[in-house]
């Protein structure tokens, strides 16, 4: 077995090493292989394409059958490593839950105790993720009366508030407006400059302004792994714009993803 301190080279992330996964005989994930570094790597797929079960594995909520997942250096096979990865870890379901009853200000401090950040440091932090989300003025807002996208960037600094590395987001963008949407993407777009994020979106539009990489799945085998700009179709588009991308990534995906 691998070393947890050589599995990921200094300008990786996650390294994943032929992965499968499978419920019974039904074969979710069939010796899926990538790494990616920081930046915003966007995952797209068809429903049941495996989408779901690479961020649970990403997120260590779930073990592949085979191959080595590593995040950060930190080995996922071993559980001492796993608590390690946790650490620069945090991840945003599809679904946010949040504490509607408390203020915006408690549902982050509360995140980020439980995340391990120390006690004397937690006002900090808190302040800190809301900054980040452009939140702070909601601080003593009760969470229940946020708008969607507020709800959603209230998800963003709670998964953010003990500092991760990596950050994996499961359809962050669905269900807000357009300009609460233009203000997410700004976000993540923010956050990957010094991070590495994972966006699994079924939004080619936000793949086409956000993304640098590109994962495409297909019936649990990877398809594409690699810079988006490397898709021979996002290559061909002549005018760049983040329409014309979308759109030639919607060609890719029918021809490597269905």
């Amino acid at each position: 077995m691998m070393q947890s301190s050589t599995i990921c080279p200094e300008d990786l992330s996650i390294v994943c090493e032929h992965v499968n996964f499978s419920y019974g005989k039904q074969e979710i994930l069939k010796d899926i292989s990538f790494s990616v570094g920081k930046g915003v790597t966007g995952i797209l797929g068809t429903n049941g394409a495996g989408k779901t079960t690479v961020l649970s594995i990403l997120s260590t909520l779930k073990k592949p059958k085979s191959g080595h997942v590593a995040l950060l250096g930190h080995d996922l096979s071993r559980y001492s490593s796993v608590e390690g990865a946790r650490k620069n870890l945090g991840f945003l379901p599809q679904h946010v839950e949040v504490m509607n009853f408390s203020s915006v200000q408690d549902n982050v401090a509360y995140a980020a105790w439980a995340h391990g950040v120390d006690e004397k440091h937690v006002e900090e932090a808190t302040m800190r993720a809301l900054s980040a989300v452009n939140l702070e003025d909601k601080a003593s807002v009760k969470a229940r009366k946020l708008s969607g996208g507020q709800r959603q960037r209230l998800g963003i600094a709670c998964t953010i508030a003990h500092n991760p590395q990596i950050i994996i987001l499961d359809e962050p963008t669905v269900g807000v407006d357009p300009l609460q949407r233009n203000d997410l993407r700004n976000l993540i777009l923010h956050l990957g400059q010094s991070r590495t994020v994972i966006l699994s979106t079924h939004l080619v539009d936000d793949i086409a302004r956000i993304a640098q990489t590109l994962l495409i799945l297909n019936s649990g085998n990877l398809s594409y792994c690699g810079p988006l700009a490397d898709l021979d179709e996002v290559r061909a588009c002549t005018s760049q714009s983040p329409t014309d991308v979308a759109e030639s990534i919607e060609h890719a995906f029918a021809r490597l993803g269905s």
